[in-house]
């Protein structure tokens, strides 16, 4: 991927997001993924894809369970 590519996805993200923290980088190593996070938190992979001669970008988030907040149960409604 281009370093263009990734400037523009970037701006779009952060744009679109509400957000500087967004951050693409390119790999160091030729062939890797290029990864995007959220300051310091990963947040997924961004892919380019180029069919047809229409070109764009997938970006695949993935979240751990681990990561993940607890989220308390509702109670159900007594009846009367």
């Amino acid at each position: 991927m281009q370093a263009s590519d990734i400037a523009r996805v970037e701006a779009y993200l952060r744009q679109t997001l509400a957000t500087d923290r967004i951050n693409i980088e390119a790999p160091k190593t030729r062939g890797r993924s290029v990864e995007v996070r959220a300051g310091r938190e990963f947040l997924g992979t961004l892919h380019r894809d180029d069919e047809d001669g229409e070109v764009s970008f997938s970006l695949h988030i993935t979240i751990l369970e681990e990561d993940l907040p607890e989220i308390a149960q509702p109670q159900t409604a007594r009846r009367r």
